[in-house]
C-alpha cells in the first residue's frame, strides 16, 4: 500500500496545532498513577539523598552526560527532557547533547574520561544483556580513582532508579516537578 504524501502533508498542514497535538495538561490529566513523593515520602527522600550523595565530587557536565545516556537507553522522556535542560544550564553545547546517543561515532566530542563513563553507563544500564563487561569496568577504572569511580557508579544507579520511577508512574516530559 502506498501513501499519497501530498494528501498527508496537506491534511497535516490544514490542522490547527490544537487539533494535531494533545495539550500537556490533557496528557498529565489522563495519567492517573501514584505520586511516589506523596505516597511514600521516606522512600522518595531516600532516593533524593542517594542521588545527591552520588554526585559529590563529580563535575556537573559528567553527571548530566551519564544521566542523559541512561535515560536514552531506558526510553525515559521525562528524565531525558529534564537532564538535557539541566546540561544546557550548566553550559553543555547542543552539539554534544545531540551526539550523546552516538558518542562512539563522535568520540572527538567527548574526553576519554567521558567516553569511559558513557561506556560504563551503557553496561550498567543494560546489565541484563551482558552483565558489566570487564573492559567497560576497566576502562572506567583507568580514568577515575576509586572514590570517583564509586560516585560514577552511584550516579548510574541513581539515574536508573529515577528512570524506573518516572516510567512506572508515567511522568510526562516537560513537567519537571523540581521547580
Amino acid at each position: 500500500m502506498t501513501t499519497n504524501t501530498t494528501d498527508v502533508t496537506s491534511t497535516l498542514s490544514a490542522q490547527k496545532p490544537s487539533e494535531s497535538l494533545e495539550s500537556l495538561e490533557d496528557v498529565v490529566a489522563r495519567r492517573n498513577r501514584l505520586d511516589l513523593a506523596k505516597s511514600a515520602p521516606k522512600v522518595f527522600r531516600a532516593i533524593v539523598g542517594f542521588d545527591a550523595a552520588a554526585r559529590q565530587g563529580l563535575g556537573p557536565a559528567l553527571v548530566e552526560l551519564i544521566q542523559i545516556r541512561a535515560s536514552h537507553l531506558n526510553h525515559c522522556a521525562y528524565c531525558l527532557h529534564m537532564h538535557t535542560n539541566d546540561a544546557r544550564k550548566a553550559g553543555e553545547s547542543e552539539d554534544r547533547l545531540h551526539l550523546v546517543p552516538v558518542w562512539r561515532e563522535a568520540r572527538h566530542f567527548f574526553t576519554e574520561r567521558e567516553q569511559a563513563a558513557l561506556a560504563l553507563t551503557e553496561a550498567v544500564t543494560l546489565v541484563a544483556d551482558n552483565g558489566v563487561p570487564d573492559e567497560a569496568y576497566a576502562g572506567a577504572a583507568a580514568h577515575f580513582d576509586e572514590e570517583e569511580l564509586a560516585h560514577v557508579l552511584a550516579v548510574i544507579l541513581a539515574i536508573n532508579t529515577w528512570n524506573r520511577v518516572a516510567l512506572a508512574t508515567a511522568k510526562v516530559a516537560g513537567t519537571d516537578e523540581r521547580r
